[in-house]
């Protein structure tokens, strides 16, 4: 029996399609599967209790305090950013140890930027009991600048205030109110 050298040839070259065909499906999914990965936080950390510090003069003084139950690590997107979906508690101390405190239901910390985004129920509290009460707020880490473009009320020693549109330092002692409203004193 003679065996036909293009049948031998067209066998195999069938058999490797087949297989290659086969294999790049499985290998496809794997692909699809990767994507979905990349979605993903690259990590996840509870009951975070983050202390910044700065070192001057032989002295370790506490600048930052950050309490949340939940943070979400996105470090793996271009974009990178860190997800706090159960809320945050952020401590800000002074050169005099007076502590400014901020508190949200959600926040998101853009690290390319150091840009805060603070949503849902979120209130400052200064030292000096001035407290700000909106829904967003942005908070910047580099400038110590806080802003929003949403409603707030403002409540000082004096009657409270309101109004859309808020930016200031993080003490209150440089700000600007917009489309305000209620009563407010100025010192003279």
């Amino acid at each position: 029996m003679k065996i036909n050298n293009s049948h031998i040839i067209k066998n195999l070259v069938t058999a490797i399609v087949v297989t290659l065909f086969f294999s790049c499906s499985n290998d496809f999914s794997e692909v699809q599967k990767v994507g979905v990965l990349q979605n993903q936080p690259i990590g996840e950390a509870e009951h975070i209790d983050l202390k910044y510090t700065v070192f001057k003069e032989d002295t370790v003084r506490l600048v930052a305090n950050l309490l949340s139950p939940k943070m979400l690590d996105y470090s793996n997107r271009q974009f990178a950013f860190n997800e706090f979906p159960n809320g945050i508690e952020l401590k800000l101390y002074d050169d005099n140890n007076n502590k400014t405190t901020i508190t949200s239901n959600y926040a998101i910390v853009y690290s390319d930027t150091d840009i805060i985004d603070l949503r849902g129920d979120v209130k400052i509290a200064t030292h000096q009991k001035d407290t700000l009460f909106t829904e967003q707020l942005y908070y910047n880490q580099k400038l110590e600048w806080l802003f929003t473009n949403e409603p707030w009320l403002f409540k000082r020693l004096g009657s409270p205030s309101h109004g859309v549109g808020f930016d200031s330092d993080k003490e209150f002692k440089n700000f600007q109110l917009l489309e305000m409203g209620g009563e407010i004193e100025l010192d003279n």
